[in-house]
């Protein structure tokens, strides 16, 4: 039994033991980190004003990577100063087919240093390596492909105008998607001719510097990207740097409240994509077994670490215990341990801060009443493990069921018509992705057209296309990435 599960309550009795998978460490032979870490402003690398570092920690084994440059404020104007250099006398100026070309470039080169870039990603942010290498690096590339298509049809995307890019963007990006959030962010932003700084979140900095070794390899002109690491301080000064035309900001509600107040009465251009509260929607026509994989797929495998996880599973009332009967075997089948084990499918927590509190919301459903279910996976000794967790017995006021968890945490409640189901899932005030699982397609539309939630899937779950756009309702933000929408939050018509 876990440690945490001798902490949050009785649990049932562990299964037999099954078979035993032999270690699959992915080699790293090919990886070659850096003991310290620059800033890249204006095309070079070069080290931060203060001279001050902080360590990113591996958090599967709690020990030091690398020491990371701590940009402030200076370093934030320096990174601006060069953007918008650039900017003024370069990438503006480039014809559109020309930037497509440098985004392009960008796509192939991660693509040829795919592996080096998975390894790191889960290295660094915890993720299994399965993740990281078959979804987010792939993503990644492909988002850059897209984009560089964009880049001499932008007219397109705004018809009947003519569309011109912003100036400089200030880009925060969370510890979730490291790579892939800056993919997001950048490609748009570069394909519509604006420059960038961005800002990566402190506990998960090294692919978005490998990016930037990427860049200097594709050889973008000084000053297109800049890199700057560093915690709030640092995402502070670049939000309110008066050189700054737009601020793209995907996080925590609060933080994003606070940008929002922050830019209120300037002229600068928002978007913010921030929590969610997932709804899963199931009802008793759907493919049981299909749908219980789809829940997995959308809380355990990425560690609930996905601001569009389906931490609420809605079931319908009938097939609740059958739900119920086959989450806990499916459950009890995960394999909790290293990322970089190919045979791994819920790697670790990306910190310790993060830990504790997923420890904390989950003693709050045991302490409000709601009955745990946990795997019985044997953690690592050392490291930020939790255990693939679910309750069962929530009602709509539990914390569980209203906060954002970010751990492999579920809440499932039940309903009985349709009608009901889309008042629990809109029930929050989060209202950023949903899925609906039923054999009617009739009902999937016409749930997807009640539903507060700026991405609904049917059949399935976190699915992503670079060509379709992703956003939310409510406290999960505004604005669009993907697709043609992406565009617009960095055009301008004239």
């Amino acid at each position: 039994m876990s440690k945490d599960a001798n902490v949050q309550g009785s649990m049932t009795k562990p299964p037999k033991q099954g078979w035993l998978y032999a270690p699959s460490p992915e080699a790293t032979d090919n990886v070659r980190l850096a003991p310290r870490y620059e800033l890249f402003v204006d095309g070079k690398f070069s080290a931060p004003a203060s001279g001050k570092y902080f360590p990113t920690v591996n958090p599967s084994t709690e020990t030091v990577i690398a020491e990371v440059a701590d940009a402030n404020e200076a370093d934030v104007d320096r990174a601006v100063t060069a953007a918008r250099r650039a900017y003024e006398q370069v990438w503006s100026k480039m014809p559109g087919k020309e930037r497509g070309k440098y985004v392009y470039r960008i796509a192939r080169r991660i693509q040829e240093r795919a592996r080096e870039l998975a390894i790191v990603e889960s290295l660094d942010g915890g993720k299994p390596i399965k993740e990281s290498r078959d979804v987010d690096v792939p993503l990644a590339a492909a988002h850059f492909f897209y984009y560089a298509g964009w880049a001499d049809k932008l007219d397109y995307a705004l018809p009947g105008r003519r569309a011109r890019s912003l100036g400089v963007a200030g880009q925060v990006i969370p510890w979730n998607f490291p790579l892939l959030m800056a993919a997001w962010k950048l490609a748009p932003a570069l394909a519509c001719g604006n420059t960038v700084v961005l800002k990566p979140a402190e506990t998960t900095p090294l692919t978005a510097l490998l990016l930037a070794q990427i860049i200097q390899e594709c050889d973008l002109p000084p000053g297109v990207v800049n890199i700057v690491t560093g915690a709030g301080p640092t995402g502070a000064a670049l939000v309110g740097h008066p050189g700054v035309d737009k601020v793209a900001f995907t996080g925590s509600t609060d933080v994003g409240k606070r940008i929002q107040r922050a830019l209120a009465g300037t002229s600068k251009r928002l978007t913010l994509e921030l929590g969610g509260k997932a709804a899963n929607v199931v009802f008793a026509d759907a493919a049981i077994d299909q749908a219980v994989e789809g829940i997995v797929n959308g809380i355990y495998f990425n560690q609930g670490h996905v601001c569009c996880a389906g931490s609420r599973l809605l079931v319908e009332e009938s097939i609740h215990d059958v739900i119920v009967r086959k989450l806990k075997r499916r459950i009890e089948h995960l394999r909790v341990g290293d990322p970089l084990d190919k045979n791994t499918d819920v790697g670790a927590i990306n910190s310790k801060e993060q830990l504790q509190k997923i420890r904390m919301l989950v003693e709050s459903g045991v302490s409000e009443g709601c009955s745990i279910h946990q795997s019985h996976a044997r953690l690592p000794g050392r490291g930020y493990f939790f255990a693939p967790t679910f309750f069962t017995g929530v009602s709509q006021s539990h914390r569980i069921a209203q906060e954002e968890i970010f751990g492999p945490v579920l809440s499932v409640l039940t309903f009985r018509t349709p009608e009901e189901a889309v008042e629990k899932a809109n029930n929050t005030v989060y209202g950023l992705s949903a899925g609906i699982w039923t054999d009617k397609a009739a009902k999937v539309f016409w749930m997807s057209r009640r539903l507060r939630a700026g991405v609904v899937w049917g059949n399935t779950f976190n699915k992503f296309d670079p060509t379709s756009p992703f956003g939310g309702f409510k406290e999960s933000g505004f604005g669009r990435e993907g697709g043609a929408a992406g565009l617009l939050p960095y055009l301008e018509a004239v």
